[in-house]
């Protein structure tokens, strides 16, 4: 047989695998993009619900905590300015439609309040009609709650501050762990390391736990709307966990959106207090193609790619600190 006559049955064996290879290669790529896309709209929206969903609480009440971290959240506010930046972001906001669309691929949102958080989720609502028989709601207020075997019951908060049942003493009692541990029988206020490993464990854990839950119950919708995809609680490593709890905040996911063959799948986290620092915008230097991250009151002139909280998360997708004094 010729060369050329095996160049042609090397070609029509092998034309469709690399046919197949580079249909998925670009269904990669385009889900890279799409990821791309939405991890940046969602971390925006996060970061611009964060920014409006505190407000400062009447004195009276603040005074009586005496903490910088006594802010009443307004869930609501947070929520339209998520939804609103979310739609803006993906080219959707003048698209109801669209709009209550995109909340099927988005299981949770969290609001991390001072003493409690509430999820907003879809839950069942009884109209008798299967196209309705699931509306998005807000859940309770459910407070950072633990007891221990002694009968001890404590409502922990965002920064050391308690209410807790004193089994012991048999009564109600409010405060620091600090001022509680000289006059308090409760075991945990005594010890202040231990305290706040056990109340950072304690929330955390709570979320999670409820978040599963609520995540899983989206799957009933998801079955009966026809989306195959299976929504699963999110991998969220420990620092993040414990960085979201560091003040009030808010958490969303998306999950499932189907491109190609590919699922995009991301969840954000943002401070209720990140109006007060500078955020950290990533650009690229359009002479160099550098990639530069850099405080929001600079400017070097660079087209800007992204948002960040801090240099760090900056770092580690890639950008080079940017000196703006120079």
């Amino acid at each position: 047989m010729k060369i050329t006559e095996l160049s042609i049955v090397f070609v029509l064996i092998f034309f469709p695998f690399l046919y197949i290879l580079t249909i998925h290669s670009d269904d990669a790529q385009k889900a890279n993009e799409i990821a791309y896309r939405y991890k940046t709209a969602l971390q925006t929206a996060v970061i611009d619900a964060g920014a409006v969903m505190h407000q400062n609480e009447k004195q009276d009440a603040e005074a009586g905590y005496d903490s910088a971290k006594f802010v009443k959240a307004d869930k609501e506010l947070a929520l339209s300015t998520f939804t609103q930046t979310m739609a803006l972001n993906m080219g959707i906001q003048d698209d109801q439609t669209a709009i209550q669309h995109m909340f099927d691929y988005i299981p949770a949102i969290v609001i991390l309040d001072y003493d409690g958080y509430y999820i907003f989720a879809k839950e069942t609502e009884l109209t008798g009609k299967m196209d309705n028989s699931f509306k998005h709601v807000w859940s309770p207020k459910r407070p950072y709650t633990y007891s221990d075997s002694d009968g001890n019951s404590i409502n922990f908060t965002l920064d050391g501050y308690v209410h807790a049942y004193d089994a012991g003493g048999g009564r109600w009692i409010e405060g620091f762990q600090h001022e509680l541990a000289a006059s308090s029988t409760i075991s945990l206020l005594q010890d202040s390391t231990i305290f706040e490993q056990v109340r950072r464990s304690r929330i955390v854990t709570g979320v999670q736990e409820e978040l599963a839950d609520v995540i899983n119950n989206h799957n009933e919708f998801a079955r009966k709307n026809g989306v195959s995809y299976v929504f699963t609680m999110p991998l969220i490593s420990q620092e993040d966990w414990y960085n979201s709890i560091n003040d009030t905040g808010i958490m969303a996911f998306v999950q499932g959106i189907a491109v190609g063959d590919q699922r995009v799948n991301n969840y954000a986290i943002g401070g209720g207090r990140l109006v007060k620092k500078t955020a950290v915008v990533g650009g690229v230097d359009p002479v160099t193609n550098i990639k530069y991250h850099y405080l929001a009151t600079c400017n070097p002139g660079f087209r800007a790619e992204e948002v960040f909280t801090n240099p760090r998360q900056a770092a580690a997708k890639g950008y080079f600190e940017f000196d703006c004094s120079s």
